[in-house]
């Protein structure tokens, strides 16, 4: 039995195609949802950086408008310190440590 590539993104063992049996095995499975989970996790991660990037600016631009609004710049830090969190946890899991 061969092992079909779009099995790689279904979760069943056995998936038909035009009256052919192919064999979906757990490893290329496994593969699969790993790969399709670092994947998201980069595309989460790349946004979680322009957001941060973006709250930079706006928290400038707030540093150095007459007139501040303290409670909106409280805010804005916070919310930075939150994503700053966020993407340190995500290249955690993209990238782990390993003892040597």
């Amino acid at each position: 039995m061969e092992v079909n590539p779009f099995c790689l993104a279904l979760s069943a063992p056995i998936f038909e195609a035009r009256g052919r049996a192919w064999s979906c095995n757990r490893s290329a499975l496994m593969t699969s949802h790993l790969i399709m989970e670092d994947a998201i996790l980069r595309v989460k991660l790349a946004a979680l950086k322009s957001e941060h990037r973006d709250l930079d600016d706006a928290i400038e631009m707030l540093l150095e408008a007459p007139g501040k609004d303290q409670l909106q710049l409280a805010r804005l830090k916070k919310r930075k310190l939150r994503l700053r969190d966020e993407i340190a946890e995500i290249e955690d899991r993209l990238l782990p440590d390993i003892i040597a």
